[in-house]
């Protein structure tokens, strides 16, 4: 399933990439003679970390790997600075020329409001103070290429480690994706698209959503909808609510503290809810993640995924909300990846 048997002992060969190896060459690590730790290893010399970071200055695409396969890529730790939703990871497979995904750092990790909230997922950790980790197997062929590209105003320096496998990979293992989108606001009796255009085979395995309300009053009651393979009005898997779909009830409550309640769990979370403080922060923002790890949606030909905004209005009737909703598919598919959706502007990509 997710992990392969730790017991297996197979011909892969372990490899690494981190400023410290830039390419991950065997018997390369802690070569540096100059880097962003220069200064304080200058009285033990090399391999005394002289290259733990990076800086990336503004406007810049740094690329953080580019290895031949096959192989597959099993662990990503890095921890920016500057505005999370400024910095773009794109990752492409297999020598496309087009990105397989395409994501501002925050999201992508399941911190979508440019603040640190603990998660504790099997898919992804955030850990304190800015740690930025998942371990979505990502299986290649030919080649990986990632990069990350600083669309801030000031440099970024960027820790980040890439630990990978070099070996075969399975004749039928779809590639890794992963598709930003925000819409800000809804319109009016509109749903929210969080993915379409996917050609298969493949498997939908996760959901992620930064949701800022503009209303007051309860949010969730909109339904996800799966459409596979052609469906056309109606989909073949239909929720019943955000807060289902997200593996919680009852609007998320407390029943004790009647306040919402963050929870972080294997398979899905709610780790982030930021509150009004009473000034300036004036609405509630919600930070959610679904792995689809043991229940992956699987398509053949096609895919969309769409969620409805939900709230109550006078004489116990739904009210189509108007809210600000940034999501992140992720998905395997075979490729070739089909052209993303424009990312949007850096001001369109902005939390205000």
């Amino acid at each position: 399933m997710f992990l392969d048997p730790l017991s297996n002992l197979d011909d892969a060969e372990s490899r690494s990439i981190s400023p410290e190896n830039f390419t991950g060459e065997k018997g390369g690590g802690g070569k540096a003679t100059e880097g962003t730790g220069s200064r304080p290893a200058r009285d033990l010399g090399p391999g005394w970390k002289i290259s733990p970071s990076v800086r990336i200055e503004p406007g810049q695409i740094f690329d953080l790997a580019d290895i031949a396969g096959p192989g597959t890529i099993e662990q990503i730790w890095m921890t920016p600075t500057g505005p999370w939703r400024w910095s773009i990871l794109r990752m492409y497979w297999d020598d496309q020329d087009i990105p397989s995904v395409e994501c501002p750092l925050g999201d992508f990790f399941a911190c979508g409001w440019n603040r640190y909230a603990q998660v504790s997922s099997l898919a992804v950790c955030v850990n304190p103070g800015s740690a930025l980790n998942c371990y979505w197997p990502m299986p290649f062929r030919k080649r990986c290429r990632m990069t990350v590209e600083n669309l801030g105003d000031e440099p970024m320096v960027l820790f980040y480690q890439i630990n990978y496998a070099l070996g075969p990979v399975a004749e039928r293992a779809g590639a890794f994706h992963a598709q930003f989108r925000r819409v800000n606001p809804l319109p009016y009796k509109e749903v929210c698209t969080l993915l379409d255009g996917v050609a298969g085979p493949g498997r939908f395995v996760g959901t992620y959503l930064a949701w800022g309300v503009n209303n007051n009053g309860w949010w969730g009651e909109g339904e996800i909808k799966f459409y596979l393979d052609g469906d056309g009005e109606y989909p073949t898997i239909c929720g019943t609510g955000t807060e289902d779909y997200f593996c919680g009830s009852y609007n998320f409550e407390n029943q004790e503290t009647h306040q919402y309640q963050e929870f972080t769990t294997p398979y899905a979370g709610m780790p982030q809810v930021i509150r009004p403080d009473g000034v300036y922060r004036s609405q509630t923002r919600f930070g959610l993640y679904r792995w689809h790890l043991t229940d992956p949606v699987r398509f053949r030909k096609d895919l969309r995924v769409t969620i409805q905004a939900l709230g109550w209005r006078s004489g116990g009737r739904y009210l189509p909300l108007q809210d600000d909703i940034a999501s992140v598919a992720y998905w395997y598919q075979a490729l070739p990846t089909r052209p993303f959706p424009k990312l949007p502007s850096r001001e369109a990509l902005e939390i205000i």
